[in-house]
Parts: structure tokens; C-alpha cells; sequence
């Protein structure tokens, strides 16, 4: 008997949390361990990951005019796919206009915004990490990236004598870690079965909410379902001339993990192996754009944050006109870049759109009830749009890839 893909397993352990999680909230805590081990093991492995998979891949691409033709690929790729999302939002609040006559009685306290402080220059200058070490115990990943990148490129630029053994020591690294990958990804299912399960525990007042907020999660889940079933295979089958299909197949087990971890860092290392098995993009693409689209490629992020300020904005009876509209856009773009890719991440960056156009930061306690579904569906389509990038970049590469 032909032995059950993992996406399968993995979906069908979903089932069964749901239904356990619903059934059996008291008994949550006995099987939510399996969860909290299955996020550690992946955790584990990120950083060592990304500075493996990165230096490989930019010691890869070669040259200096090879590695800058790749990046302006990718950030242009990045930069177009979050702005249609953004758009898509814009559209959606304004026909919907789901802030109109909301329960602002739904307010819960917010806590913990510190990390919305910082600017969007700040942030730029924090890429340059002061001690590297202290970044990969933080797990900065703007700052592991940015290293990893120019630790390759002078990689290329060194010796023979020095290139090729450090080549082939980062090139093995990366197998390794890919290996140990691999193993974690086996207990996927068992992990997943407790992540949601938990979840699903949490959530007591559901419906109500669901009742409350309706017509605010309508347009968020509508505006992802049209990027994620309209303009991301749009953009595969036109630009990268692939089968968006048999893409959306190949890459199922990293978004079903996407969907039940909401967060696309936890995600990488199963999102690196679909797309480089299974779509057949070479490790050079892999290892360079989706640990860079796993931190700054944010599409399902960018879309939520436009629909959430205009919506708070619509609760509190604010008349935000046109270029207020596009200072959401714009700052909507840039604080999707800089939401680190965790749970939940999308909450604090959003009080950066909102100081941008004078909303209230209370605001956020609006959105919070329902944040934890969204941020399930939202992260999923984050991770879908990275392993799109990988492939179109590939095909523009000249690569011939298995979805075609």
C-alpha cells in the first residue's frame, strides 16, 4: 500500500486537532508538548540554516555582477507581489467598508509595543549587526542575512587555496542541515496535532466573534484567497511559464505547516527542501531568495496591515483621504518588511501604519480577537508567495524545473 504524503498526514493531523482541541479543551495540556518540541526542533536549526544556506548559495552565484543581477531580481519581485497585495486590500476595505458601525465595545488591552518604535531608517541601520554573535542568539535575521551575504561574496573574492575549502565546508554544512531537516520534518504531523490543538482550545468564544467581526474577516480572508488563488499563479503561469498547479502541490507540505505555525521562519527549513525536491529549483536560487523572502517578503502581512488600519480607521469614524490612503500603502509596504516572520508579528508592526496616518494605538485591540486566525491564513500566503519567487527568479535564471 502506497504509503500517505506528508501533506496528507499532515492535514488529517489538523482534523483530528480540531476535533480534539473543540471536544476536549481541558485535556489540551497532555498533547500540547508535542507541539511546543516539534517548534523548538525547527527553531533549533534556522539560524545555523540560513547563514549555510545563504553563504552557499551567494559562494554559488559567482561573481559580484551575478549576485547583484539576482538581488535586484528578488527585491523587485518582493517589492511588485506586496504591492498587489496591498492594492487588493485598499480595493476590498473600501467597497466592504467593514470598520462601519463595528463593536468597539471588542477593544482588548494590548500590550508589549516596544518593538514598533523603532523607524523604518532604524531598522536599516540595525541590519548591520554590531556583534554577530549576539544576532545569531537573538535570532536577528536582518542582520544573520546581511552578514551571511557579504561573508560569501568575499568568500568568491579570496584566494584558491582559501575559496574552495571554505566552499565546500559552507556546501556541506548546508547538506547537513538539510538532513537534519529531513528528520524534524517526519514528527511534522505529531507537532502540528499539538500546535492546533491548543489553538483551537483557546479560542472559547469563536463564534461570537466570528459574528462580531464577520465582515472585517471577510475582507482580510478574501483579499489572501485573491492573491493566493488569482495573482501569484497568474504571475507562475506568465512570467515564470510553470504550472501553477502542480507548484501549489509541490510546495503543500510547507504551507500546511505555515498554516498551523503562523510563522514563515519556523516554516524555512521545509519550504527550502519542497521547493528545491520538489519544484526542482536549484540550491542556488533556494539558498539565496527564500531565507531573504522568509524575513522581508511579507505579501499576506502587507494586504492584512492596509485592511486593519482602514478598518480601525472606519471604526473610529476617521476620514482618511486619498493620500492618507497612500501613506497607508506605502508605510503598509515598508512595515511588512520589517515584521519579523513569528506569530503575531503583524500586530506590532501595524501601529507603525497607524502612528503614520494619526490613528489611535488602541486601535489594535480592535483586530486582536481575531488576530490569531488571520495570522494562520495571512502567513500561509506568505510562504506561497516566497516559493513563487524562488521559481519565477529560476526561470529567469534559465533553469528548467520539475512543474512545468
Amino acid at each position: 500500500m502506497k504509503k500517505l504524503e506528508l501533506h496528507w498526514q499532515i492535514l488529517i493531523a489538523l482534523i483530528f486537532a480540531v476535533l480534539y482541541g473543540s471536544l476536549f479543551p481541558e485535556a489540551v495540556q497532555y498533547v500540547s508538548w508535542l507541539g511546543d518540541i516539534f517548534l523548538r526542533a525547527l527553531k533549533m536549526i534556522i539560524v545555523p540554516l540560513i547563514l549555510a544556506s545563504i553563504i552557499s548559495g551567494v559562494t554559488g552565484i559567482g561573481n559580484a555582477e551575478n549576485l547583484g543581477k539576482l538581488g535586484i531580481k528578488t527585491i523587485t519581485y518582493y517589492i511588485a507581489t506586496s504591492l498587489l497585495a496591498i492594492f487588493v486590500g485598499l480595493l476590498l476595505v473600501n467597497l466592504i467598508q467593514p470598520g462601519v458601525g463595528a463593536d468597539l465595545g471588542l477593544s482588548k488591552q494590548v500590550e508589549d509595543l516596544s518593538a514598533a518604535k523603532d523607524s523604518f531608517g532604524d531598522t536599516l541601520i540595525q541590519i548591520i549587526p554590531v556583534n554577530i554573535f549576539e544576532s545569531f542568539l537573538k535570532g536577528d535575521m536582518l542582520s544573520i542575512i546581511f552578514f551571511s551575504i557579504l561573508f560569501g561574496f568575499f568568500i568568491t573574492q579570496t584566494g584558491e587555496t582559501y575559496r574552495t575549502p571554505l566552499t565546500n565546508f559552507f556546501d556541506a554544512l548546508f547538506e547537513v542541515m538539510m538532513k537534519i531537516t529531513m528528520f524534524i520534518i517526519k514528527f511534522a504531523p505529531i507537532g502540528i496535532f499539538g500546535i492546533v490543538a491548543r489553538t483551537i482550545s483557546q479560542q472559547s468564544d469563536l463564534i461570537h466573534l466570528i459574528q462580531s467581526m464577520g465582515l472585517y474577516m471577510i475582507a482580510v480572508l478574501l483579499g489572501l484567497f485573491i492573491h493566493i488563488a488569482f495573482t501569484l499563479p497568474m504571475l507562475l503561469k506568465f512570467i515564470g511559464r510553470v504550472n501553477p498547479r502542480k507548484h501549489f502541490h509541490a510546495v503543500a507540505t510547507p504551507l500546511i505547516t505555515a498554516f498551523s505555525t503562523s510563522s514563515s521562519n519556523a516554516t524555512l527549513p521545509l519550504t527550502i527542501d519542497a521547493v528545491k525536491n520538489n519544484s526542482g529549483v536549484s540550491t542556488k536560487i533556494t539558498s539565496f531568495t527564500l531565507p531573504l523572502g522568509a524575513t522581508i517578503n511579507m505579501d499576506g502581512t502587507a494586504l492584512y496591515e492596509c485592511i486593519a488600519a482602514m478598518f480601525i480607521a472606519q471604526a473610529y469614524g476617521v476620514e482618511l483621504t486619498f493620500v492618507q490612503q497612500m501613506i497607508v500603502v506605502i508605510t503598509a509596504l515598508l512595515a511588512s518588511i520589517g515584521a519579523a516572520g513569528i506569530p503575531m508579528a503583524g500586530l506590532v508592526t501595524i501601529t507603525i501604519i497607524l502612528s503614520a496616518v494619526g490613528l489611535p494605538l488602541e486601535g489594535v485591540g480592535l483586530i486582536l480577537s481575531v488576530d490569531r486566525i488571520l495570522d494562520m491564513c495571512r502567513t500561509t500566503v506568505n510562504v506561497f508567495s516566497d516559493t513563487c519567487g524562488a521559481v519565477i527568479i529560476a526561470k529567469t535564471e534559465g533553469e528548467t524545473l520539475k512543474i512545468e
